[in-house]
């Protein structure tokens, strides 16, 4: 198991990717904001490693409008060393990364003008992972997206536009369960169509739940990722107290924490803390891990090698 947090690192000065407004894009502004993305993820990186997070999820605003018509710029091969740089300190010490685009990438969407800008959105979400020489363990994370009136149609929306996407993009897209529309079962009866493998959110299932419990539902999901794949990745976060439905605790609670570990020993996956204390829960999590079971702090380098496809 590895254990990780989302996109921004609250103990380091820089803590997280900035980005700028459309209307004030430049090519000089564009170089420099991702130079200094760049920058700031090798930090995080380096610091994740140096307390044994193996895992991380990489913000999409790290190479801000990458997708949009309005960049020329020719990021990929000018970021090319700084980008080989940074894959190789993530395969060095068997880290595992994660991307989620924001929720306008909708494949499922029945406008083919957003279908489109979201395929764009996810070949550069894919494009930027293989920039970074990481294996197919290393995935793009997404909701189904909406229902529109019709669940069932708009779920057969969903594979038939999977396979309209170039497999650069299908051989790293995972789904997730969400916490309003699409529960595990329906991401199960996606994946029994197309492959996918699911991602199993654990808070989304308790806010949107199809009748099973946790642990079933843990294995259900897991039993979707192949060896390709890596080990499944779990969502993990609880609601806030006094806040509206669905919104994520600040820190995890312990007590919380340790019922998840128990209710999913036998298991073993890659979890993504989705808290707003960021790396400060996941330092915590890795120390009630370690207590309850065997873990693998880094994790074991991937074994599946750069580039390789499936």
């Amino acid at each position: 198991m590895r254990i990780g947090y989302p996109c921004i690192n609250r103990t380091l000065p820089c803590r997280g990717p900035r980005t700028f407004r459309l209307r004030s894009y430049s090519p000089e502004r564009f170089r420099e904001t991702v130079a200094g993305n760049l920058e700031c993820l090798e930090k995080v990186l380096r610091w994740n490693a140096a307390h044994d997070i193996g895992f991380f999820r990489i913000s999409s605003d790290i190479i801000p409008f990458a997708s949009h018509p309005v960049c020329r710029f020719p990021w990929p091969r000018v970021f090319r060393p700084v980008l080989a740089r940074l894959g190789g300190i993530i395969r060095r010490h068997g880290m595992r990364i994660s991307m989620h685009p924001d929720q306008f990438v909708l494949v499922n969407a029945r406008s083919e003008r957003v279908f489109a800008d979201s395929r764009r959105e996810l070949e550069y979400h894919a494009r930027l992972l293989d920039l970074l020489g990481l294996p197919l363990t290393a995935k793009v994370q997404v909701h189904v997206g909406g229902v529109y009136g019709n669940k069932p149609a708009s779920r057969a929306r969903f594979v038939e536009r999977w396979r309209q996407l170039p497999r650069s993009v299908r051989r790293r897209l995972v789904i997730e369960n969400d916490d309003r529309l699409y529960t595990v079962a329906d991401c199960l009866e996606i994946s029994g169509q197309t492959g996918i493998p699911v991602v199993f959110d654990c808070f989304h299932h308790q806010l949107n739940p199809d009748g099973s419990e946790t642990a079933d539902a843990l294995r259900r999901c897991a039993a979707t990722w192949r060896r390709r794949d890596g080990l499944p990745m779990v969502d993990y976060s609880a609601q806030a107290p006094g806040a509206r439905r669905g919104a994520h605790a600040e820190q995890i609670d312990r007590r919380d924490f340790g019922r998840f570990l128990q209710t999913t020993t036998g298991v073993d996956f890659d979890l993504m803390l989705e808290v707003k204390d960021k790396e400060r829960s996941a330092l915590a999590a890795l120390r009630s891990v370690g207590r309850s079971r065997s873990l693998s702090r880094r994790g074991k380098p991937d074994i599946i090698g750069r580039g390789q496809s499936g």
